[in-house]
């Protein structure tokens, strides 16, 4: 079943397996586990995106240089059955809200999608104007933008909702992995990914009303700290900007990336020092 939040608001930590498997504990008390984490290892099942950019990563330094209104373009899959649907997401930050937008087409269809084919019903896995809707806009976004395959994504996903509907939402995200790719392959094997965090997990808190009262109270328990945590901008960084030769770089970008390198380590140094005491 789809799970998707149309809109709401998400806090990121980054936290130790230990402090994952606690808070895990915790959140059972407020939620239930996603069904799609029944029966699977770790209550967690795979996840899979290929991120989309212009040749000169216009989405990556959108990140970089801490853009408040942007967003991502991404065909996410859970596996390798050509009878499941490929799901194309545009997910866009306005302001402090995540908003996102969702189609599921069928497998045969990504490579004339992506390759600017005009989008239409036959495309889609379920029609609906909702499925055509978003198909049309990520579409358009797609050649405004020039995209193409960049990077494949990968972690385990550990979900827990709330029982009834989905206006809070925790995931527990682990073994991420990233790698180079510039093809259209919607395969899960990967060749030679980079591990920006890890045996970290990414944890998430996410709701899309008020602010449920015991999330506070998770991370003050824990004493974890919020903070920016982006798979597509990270994964670019580690493997290096020089795997992206149509990226160039200015001067200005180059301090933006340094900076944000730097950041990004004195986090992870931090949460290390934490671990350890």
């Amino acid at each position: 079943m789809d799970r998707l939040q149309p809109q709401r608001f998400e806090l990121k930590y980054l936290v130790s397996e230990h402090v994952a498997q606690a808070a895990r504990d915790f959140v059972s008390s407020y939620l239930v586990l996603d069904e799609n984490c029944l029966g699977q290892p770790n209550n967690s099942y795979p996840n899979h995106s290929l991120y989309l950019d212009s040749s000169d990563l216009r989405m990556y330094w959108d990140v970089i240089n801490g853009n408040r209104n942007r967003y991502k373009l991404r065909v996410r899959f859970y596996n390798e059955d050509p009878t499941s649907p490929l799901f194309l997401e545009i997910k866009q930050r306005h302001n402090d809200a995540i908003l996102k937008q969702r189609s599921a087409i069928r497998r045969e269809a990504l490579a004339a999608m992506l390759d600017g084919e005009t989008p239409s019903e036959q495309h889609l896995f379920t029609v609906n104007q909702r499925n055509l809707s978003a198909l049309k806009r990520f579409s358009q976004l797609m050649l405004q933008q020039r995209a193409s395959p960049q990077t494949h994504v990968n972690y385990l996903r550990e979900a827990w909702m709330t029982e009834n509907g989905n206006s809070a939402r925790v995931t527990f995200d682990r073994a991420v992995r990233i790698e180079r790719r510039n093809t259209q392959d919607v395969t899960c094997a990967m060749v030679s990914p980079a591990c920006p965090w890890g045996e970290m997990v990414i944890m998430e808190l996410k709701f899309t009303g008020r602010f449920p009262n015991w999330f506070g109270e998770l991370a003050r328990m824990f004493g974890i700290m919020q903070c920016g945590v982006a798979k597509y901008a990270e994964g670019i960084t580690t493997l290096g900007e020089h795997r992206f030769p149509s990226a160039w770089a200015s001067a200005e970008q180059a301090q933006l990336t340094e900076r944000f390198i730097q950041e990004r380590s004195t986090q992870k140094r931090s949460h290390h020092s934490e671990v350890a005491a």
